[in-house]
């Protein structure tokens, strides 16, 4: 059996797991999420507990399996705790304010980028640096994040960029003049 798959998922109370039209629907405090159940796989509610069976021992099927469980866990979490994501701009002049239902970012190009910021996340800046993305569903916190963070890379000379918050730089030396 998958080893990820055949775990269960505590359901805490307030939150209501079910199964209807081939997906799963996930029902909390901080909002509601669904996903689709993939084929050969078939969820089982009940006492206070969620966990998958799958219809054989074939390989995508274990894959996907393992894959349903972990969705299921994160929309569970998703709905009761949300989830966060930090991010830091390093650079002389480079900032970043919310401006409605956007994300201005000032990072050393002609012109401010104008990101729009998804459908349920929540985006706040403090420092003119430090910018928190929360929400419920944790592919599009990590999607938004990712998308901030594409917009200018850190780089290894001098660091400068936005980067995650946790994230180390590996630096390099640059030029064997520069002492």
């Amino acid at each position: 059996m998958s080893r990820i798959g055949r775990l269960v998922v505590t359901i805490p109370g307030g939150v209501d797991v079910r199964q209807e039209d081939g997906a799963m629907r996930v029902k909390g405090p901080k909002g509601a999420l669904a996903a689709p159940v993939p084929p050969g796989v078939t969820l089982e509610v009940g006492g206070g507990t969620a966990r998958f069976v799958r219809a054989d021992d074939r390989k995508p099927t274990k894959a996907l399996h393992g894959l349903s469980r972990a969705l299921l866990a994160n929309m569970v979490k998703g709905v009761t705790e949300g989830f966060v994501r930090d991010l830091e701009i390093e650079g002389v002049g480079y900032r970043a304010e919310v401006d409605g239902k956007r994300l201005k970012l000032t990072l050393g190009f002609s012109h401010p980028v104008l990101m729009e910021i998804p459908q349920g996340l929540t985006v706040s800046v403090e420092r003119n640096v430090a910018i928190r993305i929360e929400g419920i569903d944790r592919e599009v916190v990590g999607q938004f994040a990712a998308d901030v963070r594409s917009v200018k890379p850190p780089e290894p000379y001098k660091g400068k960029g936005v980067r995650y918050a946790q994230e180390r730089v590996r630096r390099k030396v640059g030029k064997a003049g520069a002492a």
